[in-house]
């Protein structure tokens, strides 16, 4: 029983510089729209799909008809880019530079720009070697993801800053 006070006291303790330090789990955006439409996406697109996903966790109603909704996200550009950063005098890829860039801007459906083109670009080096290819393919495919991933954490944080018109 002592020893089981002793672990409460010790818990208690390690615990308390967390409670006056401000530390607050992170939680889902508040916005100050209740609907929004994407649009200009390539059809499967996997950052459509996230963002729908994020979406789908708050109280933002997602509409498919852009003049239905308050706020248009429309997709100018997103593409996946692979390049040569490092490669051997006989031709093979020693280095690979992996690109997502995704281009958007926000608008009401009247036309009425509320941030104008905005610019996502992010940028992951990759070591490869031949022995290893099918490694290499799922850490491209992890490393996209996470691209993908803080690319829809930026734009959920900048839509949540979005002021309607009055």
């Amino acid at each position: 029983m002592a020893t089981m006070l002793q672990r409460r006291h010790l818990l208690l303790l390690a615990a308390a510089p967390l409670a006056g330090c401000g530390f607050e789990l992170r939680r889902e955006p508040e916005f100050l729209f209740r609907s929004l439409a994407l649009s200009g996406f390539k059809p499967g697109s996997p950052l459509a799909a996230d963002l729908k996903r994020q979406l789908s966790r708050t109280t933002v109603l997602l509409l498919e008809d852009a003049n239905r909704a308050e706020i248009v996200l429309e997709a100018l550009r997103d593409v996946r880019e692979k390049s040569v950063v490092v490669s051997t005098s006989a031709g093979q890829v020693r280095e690979w530079q992996l690109r997502v860039n995704f281009d958007y801007l926000l608008r009401t459906p009247s036309g009425e720009l509320l941030l104008p083109r905005t610019e996502l670009r992010m940028t992951r080096e990759m070591n490869y070697t031949e022995s290893t290819a099918l490694a290499k393919e799922q850490e491209e495919a992890q490393l996209y993801r996470a691209m993908q991933s803080d690319a829809v954490a930026q734009i959920m944080r900048r839509l949540s800053a979005v002021r309607l018109p009055a």
